[in-house]
Formats: structure tokens, C-alpha cells, sequence
């Protein structure tokens, strides 16, 4: 976990080092944001969907399990399970919301 965060702060320090030495047109800079907000968001959306797809399935499995043991609390574990789904859906959901943030307002991009 230490070489991760290390890694993040040597590549957050040349970008900002980079950006405070060498002067590139704002244009081309704004290009490669678009671009890689393209790629960040589907990346992103498609990591959410198949982790609350697992979460999803995993869910279901233990519900059916748990009926089929005892099958006088299934009313109880099926709405607890509805609940654990909206929750692990709304996940899923976040991960669309920043997606479009990133796709449609982004941020980062400088308007001059």
C-alpha cells in the first residue's frame, strides 16, 4: 500500500512540476483530458457494474441458502436482502454519477 501512495505522489509532483515549467497550449492539454475522461469513465462504470454484479450474485446466493435452511424467516431475508441490493445498486449508480460528471462537466478541463 506504501508503494502505491508513493507512486501516486511521485507522478502528482512531475505533473505539477511539469505544468509549472513547461508552458503547453491549454488546447492540446484540454484534448488529452477529454480523452482520457473518455476512457477513466468506462473504465470506471464497467469495474462498478461487474463488482455489484458480484455483489449482487453473492447476495441472492446466500438469501436462497438461508430460505432453503429455514425456510420460516424467508419474508425476513427477502426484504433484507432488497435492502442489500439497493445499497450495493446505488454504488453503481455513484460510480455513473461521477462518471457523467467527468464525461459532460468536467472539472479539470481550464476554460480560457
Amino acid at each position: 500500500m506504501k508503494k502505491i501512495f508513493f507512486l501516486f505522489l511521485a507522478l502528482a509532483a512531475t505533473t505539477f512540476a511539469a505544468e509549472a515549467n513547461a508552458p503547453v497550449e491549454q488546447e492540446a492539454i484540454n484534448v488529452w483530458i477529454k480523452a482520457f475522461s473518455v476512457l477513466a469513465a468506462g473504465l470506471g462504470l464497467g469495474v462498478a457494474a461487474l463488482g455489484g454484479a458480484i455483489g449482487m450474485g453473492n447476495t441472492a446466493a446466500a438469501t436462497i441458502a438461508g430460505t432453503a435452511r429455514n425456510p420460516g424467516l424467508g419474508p425476513k431475508l427477502m426484504t433484507t436482502m432488497f435492502i442489500a441490493l439497493a445499497m450495493i445498486e446505488a454504488q453503481v449508480i455513484y460510480a455513473l454519477v461521477i462518471a457523467l460528471i467527468a464525461l459532460y462537466a468536467n472539472p479539470f478541463i481550464v476554460f480560457a
